[in-house]
């Protein structure tokens, strides 16, 4: 496993070589509990709805298709969110969205996943934010990159994956941004691509 840090690059294979075939891209957070004497009595807290979304582009930045919550498979099927948690409750992955890579359109060139809170409760919210990349085949976690927390901004472009060399390459963004769905943070997408 490789964990990443922004701007950073990984060339996606499985281990002992080959191509890979199906990923999935966890997300997961925490609220961040109060501090103070407000912490200690049960205050603060409360639910962060944040959500990830899958955009596809093909080589002239054209958004081929979208994967949100409001719609949760790609129009093709190669795509599939598992649904929105709107609390951040529990470990490990919170929301999760599978690529059947063998699938994709062959016009799509880049994958983008973004993180946005639909509420607008800022990121100084949060905490344990996380992206990672997972054969979905063997079960291995190939890569991971840490969100930042702590800030005003209610948005991040995650990640992206390429076609690169007749394979895959992710690339960790980690560009803070605002809005409510990935519609708001077109301008900070299309600046990745």
């Amino acid at each position: 496993m490789v964990s990443l840090t922004k701007g950073q690059s990984v060339r996606l294979e499985k281990t002992g070589g080959g191509t890979l075939s199906r990923v999935t891209m966890g997300l997961g957070w925490d609220v961040r509990k109060a501090g103070g004497l407000r912490g200690l009595f049960g205050g603060g807290g409360g639910d962060v709805d944040l959500d990830a979304s899958c955009l596809l582009f093909d080589s002239a930045r054209t958004m081929v298709d979208s994967i949100w919550f409001r719609q949760l498979r790609s129009k093709d099927g190669s795509i599939i969110h598992t649904g929105d948690n709107r609390t951040g409750a529990g470990d490990g992955d919170d929301e999760q969205i599978t690529v059947d890579l063998t699938a994709l359109p062959p016009q799509v060139t880049a994958l983008v996943f973004t993180v946005n809170s639909f509420t607008g409760d800022t990121f100084e919210r949060v905490e344990n934010a996380y992206c990672r990349l997972v054969d979905s085949a063997a079960g291995q976690e190939m890569a991971r990159y840490q969100l930042s927390g702590s800030g005003s901004h209610t948005g991040q472009v995650m990640a992206k994956l390429s076609r690169a060399n007749g394979g895959w390459e992710m690339k960790a963004l980690g560009e803070k941004t605002a809005g409510r769905t990935f519609h708001d943070m077109m301008p900070a997408i299309l600046a990745q691509l």
